[in-house]
């Protein structure tokens, strides 16, 4: 059997030490990646190899040769293009279309016993086996899920937390009868499990996967790649190390020279014909290259150090990467998480902060204090985007040097001459960083359209007007010393998680578009944008019946810039209308639950005493709105959400309503009396979005304040959702209360299992389990229904490290004893692990 060693990735998550190395050419302990890969293939035989390559080829093929030196046949096939996983090896179907073969990549470092793969592939008779292990954190792979008898029975690429349902993933490694090239076209980007395999699935095709035991780690990371090293010299990987162990986990290879009065503590490895002077102290975890020279007083601790590297004295590295051919000069200190290209020079005394990337051939000054990367490829973030954009404490985690980069990222992924429209809440904070994103947006030849203080609705609305994109900048809402920096693509919703991406890619590498002098972007700021957003409003949502019915509410503004769109509105809708806190006050930008829950309380009390047919209250931002009866009491934003869909749906009587996959199952219920229907999304606000622009959509909430009205915009917003209650109620001429008390009492809980990130794919694929035949659901997170209709829904929290779990049963009760019984599932699966 032949093997295909797959070597022509750029990893670019590992720039700059693949800057101008390959990856399967990095080192662990002083070997290539793809060395230890070659190596375990001959063991198991499989000494008749093809390499595919693309990406520096040249310097792998003449590192390796023809696979002489190792015992090995080694053949090349060359990717003129990036071909994909499973375009690279049709590239290679000439050398392997006679027989089974395994593929593997060049640069995951594994010891999996490869014989036995390739047995059970046989015995099985497969087309295809796909060779799977457990890991800890599945995001970053595909998973993968294999019935009894080891059947494929679903994959699902790079998941999101809410779609994680195992632990099993797809390690990249495969064994593949020939048949398996006539459903991979030639000379184009295919993808084995994205593409291949699907398809082989949907025609019955038989594929298996083997959960194999032992050591498997993807270097796709700088975290990753340091912990290769430190777990090869723990002994947690059966590879070769090339050298001599002269004490306990102390490896010296040959030709090194080692003081007796330099102090190394290991496990350690030093490379051939290295020189490490005495009083240098080389600790824990710590790989030094080959020919490398540390002086005297140097200290390294779970340092990684190319070849050819000179380490002065007095120098102090930890947790850091440095590439071949550096110079380290006296008494620097580079600290934990940095990285240095290759062949760089780092003055004495100089300091180097973590996570800094230095890129290959840079000098950096003497007594230089480096806190940002040097040339524009920079370090991956790994959670730049949250629930609302990108988030943090002003001036603390957000400043306006990375409003500036991120806007500078952002205007990168826009053409040239584009318009971004921007946009702020009341706060200071967010006035001073709008500033910073402008000029940085014009900086990159972008226009700016700029709208100052507006509502998010309506920053959303003048966005879709013909902008590329836009940026908005808020308070956190509840969190008033935080901020967050939201992006919108051009229909004014905020960005896709593709678009995340995107720009998220461009944020890690620095790659900034900068506009030369006759380029620099313009800025202009539009007039009349309330009349424009209320005219539009008034256009598309029916308010017929409003005027007639005389109607009188009862609007608390919250002192935010929702207050600055009512008078145009409420002006043109002909109602008798009591608004109250319609001032702005910057002191208060946002508010917490029990300052909101105060504000509806006080709405409560003047809808009642002026006998209102309601009270609403907006957040500060005008995205999100609160309901009070007529009798002044606080309809809960949960039942405020029924009480929407039921009004919609029985005026409607057809379409579908989107909801999120946490709402009580009442609303089927009430959709379905009024003959509509609900299409469950994730929680994701993108996703709910996505299904309310389907033409057949007649409304969307969350269940948190948020709705949706399709006929004027697909986004949240507080004014159009206003409206539209107001010509609903209007027209059935039924009070708030009279409505909800129609509607069936929902019994849903909800409970929160702090869920460390190491083991949420282990709890995942437990509840998985314990679900057994039970009905699952996996839209977001694991829904598992019972045979009587109740329901629980195990969902990780992608950015805290929780589980969440929601429970609905007839009653409390039921709903209690379940949630009780699923919360048993998440903790055991958490604390066998910690055991």
């Amino acid at each position: 059997m032949k093997a295909v060693v797959m070597a022509g990735g750029e990893g670019t998550r590992l720039r700059p030490m693949t800057s101008s190395m390959p990856k399967p050419l990095l080192p662990v302990v002083n070997r290539p990646i793809m060395e230890h890969v070659l190596r375990l293939l001959k063991r198991h035989g499989l000494t008749e190899t093809v390499v595919t390559v693309q990406f520096l080829a040249s310097l792998v093929k003449n590192y390796f040769g023809d696979g002489e030196e190792l015992g090995m046949e080694l053949t090349y096939a060359h990717e003129e293009k990036p071909l994909g996983t499973a375009g690279s090896v049709k590239n290679a179907e000439e050398a392997l279309k006679d027989d089974a073969f395994l593929v593997i990549s060049g640069d995951a470092l594994t010891d999996f016993d490869l014989s036995d793969l390739v047995r059970f592939h046989k015995e099985k008779g497969a087309l295809v086996t796909v060779c799977l292990t457990r890991v800890p954190n599945p995001l970053e792979f595909g998973i993968t899920i294999v019935d009894e008898q080891g059947k494929v029975e679903r994959f699902l690429e790079k998941p999101t937390w809410g779609q994680v349902f195992s632990d099993t993933v797809n390690t990249g490694i495969y064994v593949m009868e020939p048949e398996v090239f006539d459903y991979v076209e030639a000379d184009v980007s295919v993808d084995w499990s994205g593409d291949v395999f699907p398809q082989l699935m949907k025609e019955g095709k038989p594929i298996y996967g083997y959960i194999a035991e032992g050591y498997w780690e993807d270097v796709g990371t700088h975290e990753s790649y340091v912990k290769a090293q430190a777990d090869v010299l723990e002994g947690k990987v059966d590879v070769e190390v090339d050298g001599f162990e002269i004490s306990p986990g102390v490896w010296v290879a040959e030709g090194a020279e080692v003081h007796p009065d330099a102090v190394l503590r290991g496990p350690l490895y030093v490379g051939d014909y290295a020189k490490v002077e005495a009083d240098a102290e080389i600790r824990e975890h710590t790989v030094v290259g080959s020919n490398v020279v540390v002086k005297s007083g140097a200290f390294l601790h779970r340092a990684v150090v190319h070849d050819n590297v000179y380490v002065g004295p007095q120098s102090n590295l930890r947790g850091c990467v440095v590439g071949k051919n550096t110079d380290i000069m006296r008494a620097v200190r580079i600290e934990d998480g940095a990285v240095i290209g290759d062949e760089c020079l780092i003055g004495e005394e100089s300091i180097v902060q973590g996570n800094v990337r230095i890129y290959p051939f840079k000098t950096i000054e003497a007594g230089a204090f480096v806190n940002t990367s040097v040339i524009w490829e920079s370090r991956g973030q790994a959670n730049l985007f949250g629930a609302r954009g990108v988030s943090g404490i002003l001036n603390v985690e957000i400043t306006p040097e990375l409003a500036v980069r991120l806007a500078g990222a952002y205007a990168t992924t826009l053409k040239k001459g584009a318009t971004v429209t921007t946009a702020r809440d009341h706060s200071r904070g967010a006035r001073a960083l709008k500033r910073a994103v402008i000029s940085a947006l014009q900086a990159s030849a972008i226009d700016v359209r700029d709208l100052e203080n507006v509502p998010l609705p309506v920053a959303r609305q003048q966005t879709a007007r013909g902008s590329a994109g836009g940026i908005m900048i808020r308070t956190s809402p509840g969190v008033p010393d935080s901020v967050d920096i939201m992006f919108f693509d051009e229909r004014g919703a905020d960005l896709s998680q593709g678009g995340q991406r995107k720009l998220d890619r461009v944020y890690a590498r620095q790659e900034y578009r900068r506009a030369f002098p006759g380029e620099i972007g313009d800025l202009s700021f539009p007039a009349s944008i309330y009349d424009s957003y209320t005219g539009s409003l008034l256009r598309n949502v029916d308010t017929s019946g409003i005027a007639e019915a005389g109607l009188k509410v009862v609007i608390d503004a919250s002192n935010g810039s929702a207050g600055l769109v009512l008078p145009s509105l409420l002006g043109r809708l002909g109602v008798d209308a009591l608004t109250i806190n319609p001032g702005l006050d910057e002191s208060r930008p946002t508010e917490t639950l029990e300052q909101r829950r105060q504000g509806l309380v006080r709405l409560g009390e003047i809808v009642a005493s002026a006998r209102a047919a309601f009270g609403v209250r907006f957040d500060p931002v005008g995205e999100r709105l609160s309901f009070v009866d007529e009798r002044g009491r606080i309809v809960e934003d949960d039942r405020a959400l029924l009480v929407m869909l039921d009004l919609v749906a029985a005026e409607r009587r057809s379409g579908k309503v989107a909801l999120p996959v946490t709402t009580t199952r009442i609303a089927e219920q009430v959709a379905a009396y009024h003959g509509t229907q609900v299409e469950w999304t994730t929680t994701s606000p993108d996703d709910l979005t996505r299904v309310c622009r389907e033409e057949s959509t007649i409304f969307g909430g969350d269940g948190r304040g948020g709705f949706i009205i399709p006929e004027f915009s697909s986004v949240f917003d507080g004014p159009a959702a206003f409206v539209r209650l107001l010509g609903l109620v209007a027209r059935t001429q039924l009070t708030l209360s009279q409505i909800d008390a129609r509607i069936p009492s929902a019994h849903l809980l909800r409970k929160d299992i702090a869920t460390p990130w190491a083991v949420k794919g282990l709890v995942m694929r437990r509840v998985v389990e314990a679900a057994g035949d039970r009905s699952v659901d996996t839209t977001d997170g694991v829904r598992v229904v019972e045979a009587d209709g109740r329901w629980v829904l195990v969902l990780p929290d992608p950015s805290e490290a929780v589980t969440h779990l929601w429970a609905e049963g007839p009653d409390d009760a039921s709903a209690q004893a379940l949630l009780g019984e699923w919360s048993t599932v998440v903790e055991s699966a958490g604390d066998a692990t910690e055991q």
